[in-house]
């Protein structure tokens, strides 16, 4: 019999971005499936709708993930949407699926991790001891400070050349409302977010950051969120040495924290060979995915010294 789609509610709604969201359930009502849509709210990014869609294993072939992609396709091009992107590990289901239904791949992500109990380190001191002339290191928990708050804000533009193949994905517009937004986000969670700042001695303003996610009991693993260096600043081994002390803060704050996570665009070869040189191990990699909705065309963004953006702040 054909699964039912049924629209909920959700709750996942803040000024950056709406989430609207579906359930596939049997005859019995037994949920089989599920599908998100996030759309995000705010310029340079309201053209796209971002989907998370998953189908219990003993349901695929039964057409459940075809009636829920149908019900989010529907709703992104009724919201004025160009552009739907999804995400499926390589060789999996999901994978197969989504070329059937017409996606086209558009990046490839490297997931890595490091074992912290494995990490040098002398050879992480070493790294973040050596003077980078011109530049120092600040680092905090959580929001950023008031001192530096507007500098930070700028420093965000260094994520809008970000690799992303031919992904039509816009512009994320930060503000500082919108940096707190994010910051209060994880925290809701229970999660610590710990930022990382090169800091240009001349003037004062922040040249480039990294973020890492930790989980509320300090245990498992850590996510990486964003390392990115403003155009003007590369060149210098930044983000390696910010790298690199985040990796040591972590090592020191949380004793039980067993690893980090990142992922990166394929077509990021400097960040690739940070995280090779800083001991990072691949774990698996993934397709990015694209359903044009309507025909515009896509700028080809170049390769900066920044690792794959992440859209978990939400």
């Amino acid at each position: 019999m054909p699964v039912r789609i049924t629209a909920l509610t959700d709750p996942g709604t803040g000024p950056s971005a709406r989430r609207l969201a579906w359930l596939a359930s049997d005859a019995d009502g037994s949920p089989v499936g599920s599908a998100f849509l996030r759309l995000p709210a705010r310029p340079g990014q309201d053209h796209l709708a971002e989907l998370q869609l998953h189908v219990h294993p003993a349901e695929r072939r039964r057409r459940t993930g075809s009636a829920l992609l149908d019900a989010a396709v529907t709703a992104a091009r009724d919201d004025g949407r160009r552009s739907l992107i999804t995400q499926a590990d390589a060789g999996s289901p999901g994978d197969h699926f989504l070329q059937a239904r017409g996606f086209r791949r558009v990046l490839a992500l490297t997931y890595t991790r490091l074992s912290l109990p494995d990490a040098d380190p002398a050879a992480l001191t070493a790294i973040t001891d050596r003077p980078h002339p011109g530049y120092r290191l600040a680092s905090w928990e959580g929001t950023v400070p008031d001192e530096l708050a507007d500098t930070f804000v700028l420093s965000r533009r260094a994520m809008d050349d970000m690799p992303m193949g031919s992904t039509d994905f816009g512009t994320v517009v930060w503000d500082l409302a919108r940096v707190r937004e994010a910051a209060a986000a994880v925290g809701k969670r229970g999660e610590h977010l710990h930022t990382v700042v090169a800091i240009a001695e001349a003037d004062g303003s922040i040249a480039g950051f990294t973020e890492l996610v930790v989980p509320a009991d300090g245990t498992g693993d850590a996510q990486h969120y964003g390392t990115g260096v403003l155009p003007e600043h590369r060149g210098h081994g930044l983000a390696r040495w910010m790298k690199a002390a985040a990796i040591h803060q972590a090592r020191e704050r949380y004793p039980d924290l067993a690893g980090l996570l990142t992922d990166t665009a394929d077509n990021n070869p400097h960040m690739r060979r940070i995280n090779d040189a800083l001991g990072y191990a691949p774990t698996h990699t993934a397709h990015e995915y694209q359903l044009a909705l309507r025909a515009v065309p896509t700028p080809d963004l170049g390769c900066t010294e920044l690792a794959q953006p992440e859209r978990r702040f939400g």
